[in-house]
């Protein structure tokens, strides 16, 4: 039986084993907020930018660890995929009550981790989007549906686990899920320590990235 990872950090230092060399313009996105500490040890791994991208998933308004659907960031453009085995049980204004809520929370976070930095700039790069898992794979379709919009070389999508279903294909260019174990119950059952991640944690996380960074 495999052994859970320590915590983020040393799930993110056995991901940059699976990924290997990548070559090109690399820009590693951590989907926010308990993908960037995961992010981060890949972003050293490959001598990489790291940055943070916020998705958030739209859940059901009567149960709301549902995903309906996500919606993504990427500078100044929103995208929505919609999960449609769940969201076609769901009444258009309710939707969009939630899509707008949502919105508020994504654009708040964005604000939080970026301050007077510009928007992510993927045109031509390799774009590799790391999460903390995969349970559905909703925020990761919505992640990767973002970054294709704004022409990158190519989309790399990178997880420590995942359910098998989730882990297959996601329209990426390439998907490296190391773990998916044959009875996926959840994420938080790859990690010893799955605390809460704090706006400050993903902060900090960046600020360090950046200043590790060769020729900083």
């Amino acid at each position: 039986m495999r052994r859970p990872y320590r915590d983020r950090a040393a799930a993110g230092r056995a991901l940059a084993d699976e990924l290997g060399p990548v070559a090109g313009s690399v820009l590693v996105l951590g989907l926010a907020r308990g993908g960037v500490l995961v992010a981060a040890p890949v972003a050293d791994a490959l001598g990489a930018e790291l940055d943070a991208l916020v998705v958030r998933k739209l859940g059901v308004p009567w149960q709301p660890e549902l995903a309906m659907g996500a919606i993504a960031g990427v500078g100044e453009e929103l995208y929505l995929v919609r999960n449609e085995p769940v969201a076609a049980g769901v009444d258009s204004d309710a939707m969009e009550a939630v899509r707008r809520s949502e919105e508020r929370e994504l654009r708040r976070r964005e604000r939080t981790y970026r301050g007077d930095r510009p928007p992510i700039d993927v045109r031509d790069r390799v774009v590799v989007l790391v999460d903390d898992g995969l349970a559905t794979g909703t925020t990761m379709r919505a992640a990767v549906d973002a970054v294709r919009r704004q022409r990158p070389a190519q989309v790399i999508a990178a997880v420590p686990i995942g359910s098998t279903a989730s882990c297959r294909g996601r329209g990426a260019d390439r998907v490296v899920c190391p773990w998916f174990p044959q009875y996926f119950a959840a994420v938080g059952q790859a990690y010893r320590d799955f605390s809460e991640v704090s706006d400050d944690q993903v902060r900090r996380v960046l600020a360090e990235s950046t200043a590790r960074r060769p020729g900083r």
